[in-house]
């Protein structure tokens, strides 16, 4: 552990037990300590004595009573959350190191575009540069567990904890500095960790809204310029810039309604309001600031024709305020401008339509005005500086700051259309489906057609699926326009293989062939990580989607489509998370081409565009990783380690398949899912406003989610999702050497093989086997624990490693040190685990038992930075 990091951890530590003996004396912090040391002893080399540590462990947390349990998993948790901000504090000074002005920083946009200059050319990289697309979309899906209150508390933590790495800070200020954090500390501790009531959706927009004003505002154009100046070198700031704004924002919160009773066409209009509003103050702020800054006079900097007529125009519509902004800035005309623009998007976000912007191009305009007049002037620093941060700006988040994507299931446009087609009064759940499309055209009209124009068809198994969409829009709206891109969600295995064939026959739908007319032949596929996890098991489900992007490339060549695959990953290595940048350069040949689009759920938001420098550092390794991919040499490579080891894939494939398989289609299995992990509960934990499951009871693994089933094995510490049937896939090639020849010239399988491993890395057997005993049936239990022993054998041996993690020395050390603290809330969740689906107890013990239950759940998932 790196020194600072360390000296972080101790003080943050220190101060917590100073908190919990202040709360509940010597004694709560003897009962936590004591724990600690026996959860660490049970990870003792020698099995005795970590299996006297196991008893041990269950013994005293069996001996307390349910308040003294929740305190300690509350103090367990706590230490999770501060020590999570801790490490994130590190990765922050970490790449400030990296950063040292010689070159450019590896893994960034500035690399990636040498390494194509050198390879092919200047032409080459500034072709691909000007084609970079790079989509994040942020989503609902519940996975944050921590409450905002509890995230507040922990970023004023944070803060307060990097001011104690400036070397200027007397005793004094040292002093009042930890007087703060024990302060903080102590509003964490006393802080529920669980909230009371559920998120709705607007609430989710509003959290996701703290991303966008803490960090990506501000953060992109930082991105854009660092590119831009590496590429200019002695010319950095003085000319126009080469890099255009690559990165646009999407959103499902508030559009996505597939499964969720509770996004309406209401609140998708109210989630763009919200969204509106935010950016529409953030220009506003910025425009006012640089038109007090911008105090360049007409006699040194004499202003363009164009300034002159935008000036005269406001002086004929709004003598007035024209008026008054030229008397406090007299003689100043680009200023001028800045400070009017300020006042119309004030306009714009209160809708006064007489002096507000008809839409975001129209601000653009302008501001390229004041941009070309300042140049033409002689002032290139002033045209090509601050102003051209705030071009960038407007050009990625227009007046809507991100593009809300509407998500319905097929089934849902089905029913609605047969009620359509028989005539007759609808019923209120279609007509709920036609006012979607009403809402989208009143959001259109408003920030025009970007603001809201996909339609994500989540299960599309038929070409009918995707015609649904615009004959639904044509009955909502009666032939008023709608631009309307229909994206087909390929989900299941079957689906996949099925996607071919299906978009053939959409190129034959008419408003398909229309709207590819309109926009440059550009049409968008999304592929389902989750669900296909779920239903052929981690290691077939990475094969399937691989090839399923082969062909879809190919699908689009043949046809003259630019497509974008959009890949609705997770967060969890089961839901196919990991590091993104790696995932780019593993994708299939000619399916890039310089388009990336994810979803980004859950914690993985916080964890990724919470730091501004981290957010930073993850937009550049994906834009970065995202050029490579659509480079003739990476393209090649990854073709030829598909074709060469495709016998080898297809061995691992049927086997990992039968046996995943041959698990979860057991008779029962769906029932016994539910006594051995805490999904149940899980449905009870108030973190997100949509339904765990799309039915009333778990009868079998299509009524569940894929993000319940991730959480779930995460939390029993299983983890099966992960790695399950990845060691039989192995076995059942045998040949160690052409593994090995794979794992380091394919990087499909690479990546697929380190995520496993780090999968691994987080599964405790020992504990599983706890919850998985629960269940009365030893078949399965053995089943699992006897795949799990073969997969783990099986990753080091092609990895050539002695233990889990050994060539990720920093990230193994970290995993090592937390799985004892881990275990604590473990065996305090498997002592109420127990107590639950064993005892016949009393109401009021249920509901103390099942509080318990839950405070561990934030707690796992906070200590494993996962959950679904």
């Amino acid at each position: 552990m790196p020194a600072p990091l360390r000296a972080d951890v101790r003080l943050l530590g220190e101060l917590l037990g100073t908190v919990l003996k202040e709360f509940g004396g010597q004694d709560l912090l003897d009962d936590v300590e004591k724990l600690r040391e026996l959860t660490i002893a049970v990870h003792d080399d020698d099995h005795e004595r970590a299996d006297q540590a196991a008893a041990a462990c269950e013994e005293l947390v069996s001996s307390w009573d349910i308040e003294r349990a929740d305190n300690v998993a509350r103090a367990f948790t706590c230490y999770f959350h501060l020590t999570n901000l801790a490490e994130e504090f590190q990765r922050v000074r970490a790449l400030r190191e990296y950063d040292t002005g010689d070159a450019p920083v590896r893994d960034s946009v500035a690399a990636a575009v040498a390494e194509v200059t050198a390879q092919y050319g200047e032409e080459e990289a500034v072709g691909l540069l000007s084609g970079l697309e790079f989509r994040p979309v942020l989503t609902a899906h519940p996975t944050e567990a921590r409450r905002r209150a509890v995230s507040s508390t922990i970023r004023r933590i944070s803060t307060l904890l990097a001011q104690r790495d400036d070397s200027r800070l007397g005793a004094g200020e040292l002093a009042e500095n930890e007087r703060r954090l024990l302060e903080e500390i102590d509003v964490l501790w006393r802080t529920s960790q669980i909230r009371v009531t559920k998120p709705g959706p607007l609430d989710e927009v509003r959290t996701a809204m703290t991303v966008f004003d803490d960090t990506l505002f501000q953060v992109l154009p930082q991105v854009y310029r660092q590119l831009d100046d590496q590429i200019a070198g002695s010319n950095a700031g003085t000319q126009p810039p080469r890099v255009p704004a690559f990165v646009r924002l999407g959103s499902w919160i508030g559009g996505d309604r597939d499964g969720n009773p509770f996004v309406t066409a209401a609140f998708t209009q109210k989630a763009m309001a919200i969204q509106a509003d935010h950016v529409l103050r953030a220009l506003e702020r910025v425009c006012e600031r640089l038109g007090r800054a911008l105090t360049a006079d007409a006699e040194t900097t004499p202003p363009a024709p164009g300034v002159r007529r935008i000036l005269a125009d406001a002086r004929a519509a709004f003598p007035d305020l024209a008026e008054d902004v030229a008397t406090r800035s007299p003689g100043e005309p680009h200023r001028q401008v800045l400070l009017l623009a300020a006042r119309k998007l004030a306009a714009t976000r209160q809708r006064d339509a007489d002096f507000a912007y008809a839409d975001a191009g129209e601000l653009l305009r302008e501001l390229r005005t004041v941009q070309s007049s300042l140049a033409a002037a002689g002032a290139p620093r002033q045209a090509y500086g601050e102003l051209q941060h705030l071009i960038w700006q407007v050009e990625t988040f227009g007046f809507h700051l991100a593009e809300l994507e509407v998500r319905q299931h097929s089934k849902v446009h089905a029913r609605a259309l047969a009620e359509l087609r028989a005539g007759g009064d609808v019923s209120p759940e279609t007509e709920e489906v036609l006012a979607v499309f009403r809402v989208m055209a009143q959001i259109q009209q408003r920030f025009g057609a970007d603001a809201c124009r996909r339609y994500v068809v989540s299960f599309t198994q038929s070409v009918d699926d995707l015609a649904a969409v615009p004959e639904l829009a044509k009955y909502a709206l009666d032939g008023r326009p709608l631009a309307l891109d229909v994206v087909p969600l390929f989900e299941t295995e079957d689906d996949l293989r099925a996607s071919i064939g299906i978009l053939d026959q959409a190129l034959e739908l008419e408003p398909i062939q229309r709207r590819l007319a309109e926009t440059d032949r550009r049409f968008e596929v999304m592929l389902g990580y989750s669900d296909s996890a779920k239903d052929a098991g981690p290691l077939s489900a990475t094969l399937a989607l691989y090839e399923a992007q082969a062909a879809l490339a190919a699908w689009a060549e043949r046809n003259s489509i630019r497509l974008t695959l959009f890949h609705g990953r997770g967060g969890a290595l089961g839901r196919g998370g990991g590091p993104a940048n790696r995932a780019v350069l593993a994708q299939a040949p000619g399916s890039v081409s310089g388009r990336f689009k994810l979803t980004e759920q859950g914690e993985v938001i916080f964890a990724r565009y919470g730091d501004p420098i981290i957010a930073r550092r993850h937009i550049e390794q994906v834009a970065a990783a995202t050029l490579l991919a659509s480079t003739p040499a990476v393209e090649k490579r990854t073709a030829n380690a598909a074709e060469k080891f495709a016998g080898l894939a297809a061995t691992m494939d049927d086997a990992a398949r039968a046996t995943y398989h041959r698990l979860v289609r057991s008779d029962g299995f769906a029932e016994w899912f539910a006594r051995v992990t805490p999904v149940e509960e899980l449905g009870q934990l108030p973190i997100g406003s949509r339904p765990a499951r799309r039915g009333l009871a778990l009868s079998s693994l299509e009524d569940l989610r894929a993000i319940p089933w991730v959480f779930a094995w995460t939390q029993a510490r299983v983890n099966l999702t992960g790695w399950y049937g990845v060691g039989a896939g192995l076995e059942a090639v045998g040949d160690l050497d052409a593994l090995r020849e794979a794992y380091a010239q394919w990087p499909l399988f690479a990546v697929t093989l380190d995520n496993v491993e780090m999968s691994l890395a987080k599964t405790d057997a020992r504990i599983a086997r706890g919850y998985l005993e629960l269940g009365d049936r030893p078949d399965l239990a053995e089943q699992v624990l006897a795949e799990h022993a073969r997969t783990t054998e099986w990753v080091l041996k092609v990895a050539g490693h002695e233990r889990l993690l050994e060539n990720r020395r920093v990230l193994g050390r970290a995993v090592e040190l937390r799985n004892p603290y881990v275990d604590a809330l473990s065996y305090l969740q498997l002592r109420a685990f127990r107590a639950l689906r064993t005892q016949k107890l009393s109401e009021g013990e249920t509901e103390r038992l099942r509080r318990l239950v839950l405070l561990t759940v934030n707690g796992v998932a906070a200590g494993l930075q996962n959950t679904g």
